[in-house]
């Protein structure tokens, strides 16, 4: 099976260093950011405007290689990857929910964006309260360690060279 990929637009953000990045949207729930849309998709943006949030699914683009067991930014012990939101994955993608401010043309400005700057998007799709939201029971060993995210921000720990 082949697989590929290709972005649809740019998220543009204020972080421009993978260091001291916000390490989830809660951490960011003020910046602002802007997603520009190539123009062969601008007409997919018809309609967006009626929601207050959008998911955005992102490469992360600096990523390098992965281990499958790492030390998260919420924890000082080494978890399993995939219990984790850490960006050196397999596949290096990225979700995030923000807040929808308003529609430009091809240019889309958000909020609670947490990603370096020149991210490549891969695609947006509408939050819908409804369909996402689920009654949740566990979360694991992020259970003590959730309210630390919106004061966290990223360091060099997944940063290979």
């Amino acid at each position: 099976m082949k697989l590929t990929l290709f972005p649809i637009g740019t998220i543009e953000t204020p972080f421009n260093d993978l260091k001291d990045i916000p390490i989830q949207p809660s951490g960011a729930a003020k910046v602002q950011g802007t997603i520009v849309i190539d123009k062969k998709y601008e007409q997919g943006l018809t309609d967006l405007k009626g929601f207050s949030h959008i998911i955005l699914l992102y490469l992360f683009h600096q990523s390098k290689g992965y281990d499958l067991m790492v030390k998260p930014f919420l924890d000082d012990q080494k978890r399993g990857l995939f219990s984790t939101r850490a960006p050196r994955r397999p596949n290096p993608i990225g979700l995030s929910v923000v807040r929808l401010i308003k529609r430009e043309g091809n240019r889309l400005t958000i909020e609670g964006i947490d990603v370096l700057n020149g991210t490549p998007l891969i695609d947006i799709k509408p939050y819908v309260p409804g369909f996402d939201t689920k009654e949740v029971t566990a979360i694991g060993w992020l259970e003590s360690k959730q309210e630390n995210a919106t004061a966290l921000k990223s360091d060099d720990r997944f940063i290979k060279t």
